[in-house]
């Protein structure tokens, strides 16, 4: 396994771990579950959380199409095979 770390301008921390069989992207959102929102279009996953002061939204890049995206206790977890 191979893990790597990024932060976007927000300072927002996403991992990255890369397996044999494929590929897992974490990140903490500090969000409830019902107020988040991911799409996954071409390579790219696209965020979108709802919070008193209005929509927050960003986007990364996925080393491939996400074959499955999972949100537990504000925990984003996107798996792309490989």
């Amino acid at each position: 396994m191979i893990q790597r770390h990024s932060t976007d301008r927000r300072d927002r921390f996403v991992r990255r771990y890369d397996y044999d069989d494929g590929t897992v992207i974490a990140a903490d959102l500090d969000a409830a579950d019902e107020d988040i929102h991911v799409d996954t279009v071409d390579g790219s996953a696209v965020v979108v959380i709802a919070r008193a002061g209005g929509e927050e939204e960003f986007e990364f890049d996925l080393p491939g199409p996400a074959a499955r995206v999972d949100i537990q206790n504000g925990v984003l977890t996107i798996d792309i095979n490989a």
